[in-house]
């Protein structure tokens, strides 16, 4: 792992405020977070979040590309998926909510009642309330759109069942089972709550990989 000021500043903090996380942080690959640089990807990163949505890893990514492979050039804009109804999407192995819910983001995008590209600019809780206007969009979704999409590093899902079996894991399920509990420590992550729970993934994945 090549390391960075910024690498280096993210692994301080967590030795000097939560030492037991800074140590699953120094036994696994970290990078920085990276920003998509082109609001035109948005939507369609978005699209993906959609379709991904309560599916496995393979299935959803099977969709994805099946979803992609709609458009000349295997990016969707708002006007090529409307042009698509909901009985195309839903050939392609989208449910039928989800396929709604696609051309919704569309058709909210396409008339400018989302803007996606003013999105960098909002913090973090402006953002999540501008994208959970689009139906199928929750906060989960949200959070993830702006951990993975806009590299927001102060990111902590408290919706997310892998992150909660992850600290379970680490600080045992009594200091982590009530939500003002799994608050105090992750408080002491910021402003980089979002690495911290990149280390938590770690950990819940790895006991995954493990024969049982």
């Amino acid at each position: 792992m090549k390391k960075t000021k910024a690498l280096d500043a993210i692994h301080r903090h967590f030795e000097e405020w939560d030492p037991l996380l800074f140590s699953v942080l120094s036994a696994m690959p970290l990078e920085l977070l990276k920003k998509e640089g082109e609001t035109d990807r948005y939507f369609s990163k978005l699209c993906r979040e959609i379709i991904s949505q309560q599916l496995g890893s393979k299935a959803a990514s099977a969709i994805v590309a099946r979803f992609y492979a709609l458009f000349p050039d295997g990016h969707a804009t708002p006007q090529q998926v409307l042009k698509h109804p909901e009985g195309e999407l839903r050939a392609i192995g989208m449910s039928w909510a989800k396929a709604r819910y696609v051309r919704d983001l569309a058709d909210k995008v396409a008339a400018g009642a989302i803007h996606l590209p003013a999105l960098p600019a909002m913090d973090d809780e402006q953002a999540i309330a501008e994208l959970t206007k689009i139906k199928g969009i929750g906060r989960w979704t949200a959070e993830m759109f702006l951990m993975f999409t806009l590299g927001r590093e102060d990111i902590f899902s408290f919706g997310d069942l892998g992150l909660h079996k992850g600290l379970a894991m680490i600080y045992g399920k009594r200091k982590t089972a009530k939500p003002y509990a799994v608050a105090r420590i992750t408080g002491a992550w910021a402003p980089y709550r979002s690495y911290g729970s990149l280390a938590v993934w770690h950990i819940a994945d790895d006991a995954k990989k493990k024969p049982s």
